[in-house]
């Protein structure tokens, strides 16, 4: 087998990005602190083609930053539509006024396990990530419609915040691509 290159891989030049239809899950950060989780959740974002990105709290800017979220969305900044609100609970308050399904992905009672979870083609989801330490805000927990946990079986007891991510963007993919063909 030989590996491709980046002409062959046909993809989408950012003027087509940007008029193509998106996945209906928008992605929330809840004070994720560090820059490259940032740049590399612009990068998954893009892979996906989500709605938008709404940065909140202390998580920085695409324009606030020096080059760590440049180094690692690799230009992804520039496609995916993205927002910065400051408050977290507020910005969730009015995503579900707007009907979304809003989803914490955080270790919580009662939670969904990542591969149990059943998702509705027709529905539009938002997905938070908390912080890397504290996770989501408890307050912003309690107003989400529910919570999906992925499971984890060694010693450690979280994944970093893009990896999460990635792993839930996948599964939700899977269960929804039709939406996007």
């Amino acid at each position: 087998m030989r590996k491709l290159k980046i002409e062959e891989l046909d993809r989408m030049k950012v003027e087509e990005f940007k008029k193509s239809r998106k996945f209906p899950v928008t992605i929330v950060l809840d004070d994720v602190r560090s820059l490259y989780n940032v740049g590399s959740l612009f990068r998954t974002s893009d892979s996906f083609r989500i709605r938008e990105l709404i940065l909140c709290g202390i998580t920085a800017t695409p324009e606030n930053s020096l080059v760590e979220i440049h180094k690692t969305a690799l230009g992804a900044e520039e496609t995916v539509k993205w927002s910065y609100e400051r408050s977290c609970i507020d910005c969730v308050k009015r995503l579900k006024e707007k009907g979304n399904v809003t989803v914490a992905v955080e270790q919580v009672e009662k939670s969904i396990k990542l591969h149990e979870v059943k998702l509705k083609s027709e529905t539009d989801y938002v997905l938070i990530f908390g912080n890397e330490v504290k996770g989501i805000k408890q307050s912003v927990v309690d107003i989400c419609d529910f919570s999906l946990e992925i499971p984890q079986y060694g010693t450690k007891h979280s994944l970093n915040v893009s990896v999460s991510a990635g792993i839930v963007l996948w599964e939700f993919y899977r269960q929804m691509k039709d939406i996007l063909v």
